[in-house]
């Protein structure tokens, strides 16, 4: 395992994707303090053309909370271009047909799926909060960050939404045969959860729910609001992993 943990690494390096991810975070982080920061200035140079259209331009006042709102509108799309980058860990191996060899010799299939999906939890655990801390220093250099409450658990909050992406990720990597499969399938199941979490009923027993941040910011939503959430999406995670393991045995390579 340690072998292919080792090989899951040197090709993240050598095709260049850990790179992208971690400019991609980067860039991100940066540019949520960097778009506050600009807001009042963008606002005046269009303000001449926006009160020819009848509209009047107020002072805009920017603060760590403005940054923070630029955070938790733009991570959605940092995790979208993870799983596009990622999902085809498993199906590029079955293309290739790489996964034979080391199955004939021995490695177990459920030390091979372990090591992809420490591989996986642990990219996006590293490049997204490397993209929280990049936000969190500009933040707290430019403005004052405890204006926010509760920022790192929101922070937490969105790391374990992207775990149990992750986790649908990985067991339709198991048991789907291409790329397109694995993206269809995962969106389809993000998609479902945001889709209950609408219904007042459902919305605290979603994953879903773990992606409003800023209701923990602005004091509107506290840490015990977001339990079940937290409860559910580990329970559903566990979940995926475990029938993972029994899809990647049955699957033919």
């Amino acid at each position: 395992m340690k072998a292919f943990l080792k090989k899951e690494w040197m090709e993240t390096v050598r095709t260049g994707r850990g790179l992208i991810l971690l400019l991609i975070f980067v860039l991100f982080g940066i540019m949520n303090p960097a778009f506050a920061k600009l807001s009042p200035w963008m606002m005046q140079v269009m303000s001449e053309s926006l009160e020819e259209a009848g509209f009047i331009i107020s002072t805009v006042n920017v603060d760590a909370m403005t940054s923070w709102t630029q955070f938790y509108k733009n991570i959605p799309l940092v995790l979208i271009i993870f799983v596009l980058l990622e999902s085809g860990s498993f199906t590029a191996e079955y293309q290739r047909g790489t996964l034979i060899p080391a199955v004939t010799k021995g490695l177990s299939r459920k030390k091979i799926l372990a090591a992809k999906a420490i591989m996986l939890a642990g990219l996006w655990t590293m490049g997204y909060f490397l993209c929280y801390g990049v936000t969190f220093s500009y933040n707290a250099s430019f403005w004052d960050n405890s204006i926010a409450a509760h920022c790192f658990f929101g922070a937490v909050c969105y790391w374990l939404f992207g775990l149990w992406v992750i986790g649908f990720m990985i067991l339709f990597s198991a048991i789907a045969g291409n790329n397109t499969q694995v993206l269809l399938g995962t969106g389809a199941a993000a998609v479902c959860a945001y889709l209950l979490g609408l219904f007042p009923k459902f919305s605290a027993w979603t994953p879903a729910k773990l992606m409003d941040g800023m209701s923990l910011l602005q004091g509107i939503s506290g840490p015990g609001d977001y339990l079940t959430g937290i409860l559910v999406s580990c329970v559903l995670l566990i979940l995926c992993l475990l029938l993972s393991a029994a899809g990647f045995d049955r699957k033919k390579l």
